[in-house]
């Protein structure tokens, strides 16, 4: 059993950074592949950024490609996703989660946090 916590979410301005931290309970978090979600309002929820595998491996949408890095600690049982340059458009509610195999698009999220606001005045 995997139990996540999302935090670091905050109002800031356009261009600035945020770090999203993800801390996780359970022995077997380093072997879950961890991926970040967005939800903003009225849309549906959508992929951002997934880290799995020993390398390991990132994968991240297009749209945040060369602005946002996802990384994990597996001795500390965290995970993180940094934003640079952050823009309006990416105002959503950011959330963690884990998954038992990483399959790319298939992948089953089993695990999730409960989320944490991102705002981003133009």
């Amino acid at each position: 059993q995997v139990q996540l916590v999302d935090s670091g979410g905050g109002l800031v301005q356009a261009g600035a950074s945020l770090r999203l931290s993800c801390a996780a309970s359970g022995r077997t978090f380093g072997k879950h592949a961890v991926g970040w979600f967005r939800q903003a309002p009225g849309k549906e929820r959508e992929f951002v950024a997934a880290i799995f595998g020993s390398g390991p491996s990132t994968d991240y949408v297009d749209f945040v490609k060369g602005r946002f890095t996802i990384s994990r600690d597996n001795a500390r049982n965290m995970a993180y996703l940094q934003m640079n340059n952050l823009k309006p458009e990416d105002t959503a509610v950011y959330y963690c989660a884990a998954a038992f195999r990483w399959v790319g698009a298939h992948t089953v999220y089993n695990y999730w946090g409960q989320g944490t606001q991102v705002t981003v005045s133009s």
